[in-house]
């Protein structure tokens, strides 16, 4: 039988973390040896994702779980106040990370950049897992190159800390690739309550909705002459987010350095 891909979690005591240790942990080929949160310690996470036991229990200590359970693999779904020095930690004991927390700075990733040169181990980023959120953004970077005025509405749930999303920025980032600067909407236009047009990328606005009962989702509008073009994508479930997480977990340790964007393993 093929060796098992050994698998720690950060974040597992969130409802991301459950949802994705669920899903993974289904899987022939892969190991889950610890999980870590400062919620649920001591919680068995077999049982906690709803299948049997398996001995294996939420930590609160990373570096220890680490030491432990000798891992291949980190994932980490925290926030982005701990996913920094969850990344360090994991690359200073030589282990892959598969990242799914967003808000990390372009300061953030060239920091990673080094500190995977230096410790010759890879970390993989994905602002969205979902496959098909990847062809979303993909579709709205062609359309750029004919659409050049376009808004980015991204909605959350309420306890999403960033925003905009990983998402919503790296859409634009990639439509940004597509056409040139420019402004939008009319030349002396003014805001009767601050922020009321969204933030601004490049000329692009982008607006952020936060409510409960929401989990991912994004459309991205363009303008032309005598018609609009709407591109969206939602995640119903988090769930979706399972065959991405799975498919960085397959392909991470044959990666060099950092690897920004689901994409990067689709085309």
């Amino acid at each position: 039988m093929t060796e098992k891909y050994r698998i720690i979690l950060t974040g597992a005591g969130g409802k991301m973390g459950k949802d994705i240790l669920a899903g993974i942990m289904k899987e022939p080929d892969i190991q889950v040896v610890g999980a870590v949160d400062f919620k649920m310690i001591g919680k068995d996470i077999g049982f906690y994702a709803g299948e049997e036991a398996i001995n294996v229990t939420i930590q609160d200590k990373l570096e220890q779980v680490i030491i432990d359970t000798k891992p291949q693999i980190m994932i980490d779904f925290t926030n982005p106040q701990a996913v920094m020095k969850n990344i360090r930690t994991a690359l200073s004991h030589k282990v892959a990370s598969v990242v799914g927390t967003t808000g990390l700075t372009s300061h953030d990733v060239e920091e990673l950049a080094e500190l995977t040169e230096k410790h010759q181990t890879p970390v993989f980023i994905a602002p969205n897992f979902a496959l098909g959120a990847v062809l979303m953004m993909r579709f709205a970077q062609e359309a750029g190159k004919y659409f050049p005025h376009v808004e980015v509405i991204e909605k959350h749930h309420d306890q999403k800390m960033d925003a905009p999303s990983g998402t919503a920025l790296k859409t634009m980032e990639m439509i940004a690739e597509s056409r040139k600067e420019m402004h939008q909407g009319a030349s002396h236009e003014f805001e009767k309550i601050p922020g009321s047009r969204g933030g601004y990328y490049q000329g692009m606005r982008v607006h952020s909705v936060r409510l409960p009962g929401l989990i991912a989702h994004q459309e991205v509008i363009f303008g032309g002459q005598g018609q609009t073009l709407t591109i969206r994508h939602d995640s119903l479930s988090r769930d979706s987010f399972v065959p991405g997480v799975l498919l960085a977990i397959r392909n991470i340790l044959n990666m060099k350095g950092v690897v920004y964007g689901l994409e990067k393993l689709l085309w």
